[in-house]
């Protein structure tokens, strides 16, 4: 479900999932605040799992440039409820969320997690350079409490220990068709 103001109970909890899921994989994770995961739920920009009044996943969206980028961020499952399908389907809703409510935003992800990439693949998001990415210097600073930001700034943003994802609005539906096919199947609707 779409999270609310309701739900900053469940925060503490939250970070502390994202915190120790990062240390078994031995991977690099922005760190977030407390008031930073409310403000997302309040401003109708989370999705969370709750397998009754239990926390079982998290993700939220933030946009960037202008409005012109969208990060979906944060994707968690707790350990009690992983293998059920509730990561695809949290990512599912925060990707319907960002293309509902910024229908023109690229949407980006930045992940180490093949589970996560493949996920992005079948949403239609491409491997992208991060030169592909916002120049939101704001974004760039939510990186800082990663902890491969060393490889991030040693290569003036360029490449990291994530993969870069994006999904481009202008490359899916509606179908672009070429000029030439257009006028074909204007002339062929005209005969009709």
């Amino acid at each position: 479900m779409v999270a609310d103001a309701s739900h900053e109970k469940y925060v503490d909890t939250i970070l502390k999932t994202i915190e120790e899921a990062a240390k078994v994989r031995g991977t690099g994770i922005a760190k977030r605040t407390h008031d930073y995961l409310a403000t997302k739920m309040k401003e109708a920009k989370a999705v969370i799992a709750l397998q009754g009044d239990v926390f079982a996943g998290f993700s939220y969206i933030e946009t960037w440039g202008n409005k012109h980028y969208v990060t979906t961020s944060g994707l968690i499952v707790h350990p009690d409820f992983r293998g059920r399908g509730i990561a695809k389907k949290i990512k599912d809703l925060t990707f319907t969320l960002a293309r509902t409510r910024w229908p023109h935003a690229k949407i980006f992800s930045l992940t180490s997690g093949a589970a996560v990439m493949a996920m992005n693949t079948q949403l239609g998001y491409q491997p992208v350079t991060f030169a592909d990415l916002t120049d939101d210097e704001a974004f760039w600073r939510g990186c800082e409490g990663c902890i491969n930001v060393d490889v991030l700034r040693r290569t003036n943003r360029k490449y990291c220990i994530c993969t870069a994802m994006l999904y481009d609005p202008d490359e899916h539906l509606p179908v672009k068709l070429p000029q030439e096919v257009i006028e074909r199947i204007e002339k062929l609707d005209k005969k009709k």
